[in-house]
């Protein structure tokens, strides 16, 4: 009997302690159940999201070995920092050999304008003969004019008509010579002047072959294209790399990030541009972040992917694509600073048709 009755206080206890705990685990089975009824009637949700930024080769514009670098990996870094120097020795010499070139070219083209000069000079000084032969001439004809009406009265003689003959033929070849030596200093003007112009094409020439090698100098010296953080180093000093190369990764870290989320094509009736969404990241779950639609692609992921699916093959079968939403993080949190691209994402939206 009193065994019995131990028994019986024992069960009590049990009992009573079993019943709360029963009632406390029932109590909040049912306010998880409600919580979670509520967000699945009131949003949607996809885990088929990541965080993206763009991410940027590094490549050189030139040829050659590396002389130096300037950065370590996952180095934040300004616009305009040297990034790496590559031995720039060649491309110099091919720069002081085009300033060479342009120099010379440019003293052809003082000689040629002094040679025009001096032909000009030349020139002005067979003019002047041109008028002194003519004077002469005209002096001569007069004097054979009145040899010739003397010798038709007979007052001169056949002899001195032709001595004064001769000296007026002399005086006509003086001044055709000086026609002709005036005509020919003008040709060798003309031909002074034509012989600048290939010379000036030259000079441009030469001008634009310097531009190039102070650009090739130039490139050895690769610099960050804008602030942003480099990613894996995979070079060392002393490597010979090729035009094109990449040479590194920078992540741009002036654009901002953005979540790509792939949606099921049942659920983009609850999206549209500018609807606000909350974002989640797997490295921060306690933290959520906003943001809102920005675009939507305009296909499904599949068809992008390397082997887009047929379906007219007759291996049919109806899965729910997945359309990628891009989203603009609007979120000022410290934590957006920390997130990386590549970092899986959920993104939660509320069915509500109007944007919240």
């Amino acid at each position: 009997m009193n065994k019995q009755n131990t028994y019986t206080n024992t069960d009590k206890l049990i009992t009573k302690i079993t019943s709360w705990v029963a009632g406390i685990i029932a109590l909040a089975l049912c306010i998880w159940g409600g919580i979670t009824l509520y967000d699945f009637n009131k949003y949607d949700e996809t885990n088929d999201a990541q965080v993206e930024e763009y991410i940027n080769p590094i490549t050189s514009r030139v040829s050659g070995y590396i002389k130096e670098i300037r950065y370590d990996e996952n180095q934040d870094v300004k616009k305009g920092d040297t990034l790496l120097i590559i031995d720039n020795r060649e491309y110099a010499l091919q720069r002081q050999e085009g300033e060479a070139g342009l120099q010379n070219a440019k003293s052809q083209i003082r000689v040629l304008e002094s040679n025009v000069a001096t032909a000009a000079k030349i020139a002005q000084v067979n003019n002047a003969q041109i008028a002194a032969a003519k004077a002469k001439l005209t002096r001569q004809q007069q004097e054979y004019n009145r040899y010739k009406k003397l010798y038709d009265v007979e007052s001169a003689t056949k002899q001195q008509l032709e001595n004064v003959k001769s000296a007026l033929d002399v005086s006509q070849s003086d001044y055709q010579a000086a026609l002709n030596n005036y005509q020919a200093s003008l040709s060798k003007v003309n031909d002074s002047k034509s012989q600048i112009s290939p010379v000036l094409s030259e000079i441009k020439r030469r001008e634009l072959m310097l531009q190039r090698n102070q650009l090739d100098v130039s490139y050895t010296v690769i610099t960050a294209p804008y602030n942003g953080k480099m990613g894996k180093r995979t070079i060392q000093p002393g490597q010979q790399i090729q035009i094109g190369q990449t040479l590194a990764f920078i992540v741009d870290k002036e654009t901002g990030k953005w979540v790509i989320a792939n949606f099921k094509e049942t659920q983009l009736k609850y999206l549209k541009i500018g609807k606000k969404v909350e974002i989640t990241v797997d490295a921060y779950p306690e933290t959520k972040i906003m943001g809102s639609v920005v675009s939507f692609s305009p296909a499904t992921g599949s068809r992008f992917s390397l082997l887009p699916p047929d379906n007219s093959t007759g291996n049919f079968v109806k899965i729910a694509q997945r359309i990628p939403v891009k989203i603009k993080i609007t979120d000022s949190h410290a934590v957006v600073g920390l997130l990386s691209a590549g970092m899986n994402a959920s993104v939660s939206v509320s069915k509500n048709a109007e944007n919240e």
